[in-house]
C-alpha cells in the first residue's frame, strides 16, 4: 500500500493506493497555514477509514514541487519521516505534472512562486516556468490553482488540486516497478526552481 502527499500549496491531498497505483481513497483540504498541524493525523485518519494502519504502508510518496516553501517541506519532512521510522522505500514526483493528470481538464497548472510570481506549466510541455501575475490574464484556461491563489492572483475558471494525491501515487507505483528501492532519501529535496526569500540560490541548486 502507497501512501501519498501533495503539498506543494495550501491546498493539501493525501491518497491511499494499492501498489499497483489503483486508488483506494484521497482526502483533500485547504490548510492554510495549519499543514503541520493537520498533516499526519489526517493520514492516519485516512488510513484507518481504510480499515489499515501506519504499519502496514509499503512505500510513501510525495510531491516536490515546485511551489509553497513551507508546504513543501512539512509534506517532505513527513514522508522521509515515515519512510525512515518504517523502513520503507519514498517516491519524489514532480507536483504540478500530478495536479494536472489530476484534473483532465485542466489547460495549465499554477503555484506560487511569490508575492506577485507563479510558477506555471502549460499541458503538453514538461518545464514550469516562473511569471509574473500580471502575465496570467493572457494564459488560457481552465488553470488548476490551489484557493488562496484563485482569490490572490484573481484568476477565473479555476480548479483546486485537492485529488493531486491520487497522481502522485499513481507515479510513484509505475516507478517502484523498475525502482523498487525508490529515491536516495539523503537527496531527495523539494524543487523551487527559485530560492525562497532568505534562503541562498546555492542551496537550492545544491552548490
Amino acid at each position: 500500500m502507497i501512501v501519498a502527499i501533495e503539498s506543494a500549496s495550501t491546498d493539501v491531498s493525501i491518497a491511499v493506493a494499492d501498489l499497483d497505483g489503483a486508488l483506494r481513497e484521497v482526502d483533500g483540504w485547504s490548510a492554510g497555514q495549519r499543514q503541520s498541524h493537520e498533516l499526519l493525523p489526517r493520514i492516519t485518519a485516512l488510513l484507518a477509514a481504510n480499515g489499515s494502519a501506519i504499519a502496514a504502508v509499503s512505500a510513501l510518496a510525495v510531491g516536490t514541487g515546485p511551489g509553497s516553501f513551507t508546504g513543501l517541506r512539512v509534506g517532505m519532512s513527513v514522508a522521509k519521516g515515515l519512510a525512515v521510522a518504517l523502513d520503507r522505500p519514498i517516491i519524489g514526483v514532480p507536483s504540478l505534472p500530478a495536479w494536472l493528470e489530476s484534473e483532465p481538464e485542466a489547460a495549465v497548472a499554477v503555484a506560487r512562486a511569490g508575492a506577485r510570481d507563479a510558477y506555471l506549466l502549460r499541458r503538453g510541455t514538461t518545464s514550469p516556468e516562473i511569471v509574473d501575475r500580471d502575465v496570467l490574464g493572457d494564459v488560457a484556461g481552465p488553470y488548476v490553482a490551489p484557493a488562496e491563489l484563485v482569490e490572490a492572483f484573481a484568476l477565473a475558471d479555476a480548479v483546486q488540486p485537492l485529488r493531486a494525491a491520487a497522481a502522485v501515487a499513481r507515479q510513484a507505483a509505475l516507478r517502484l516497478r523498475d525502482e523498487p528501492a525508490g529515491d536516495d532519501l539523503s537527496r531527495l529535496e523539494p524543487a523551487y526552481l527559485r530560492a525562497p526569500r532568505g534562503v541562498p540560490q546555492a542551496a537550492v541548486d545544491g552548490s
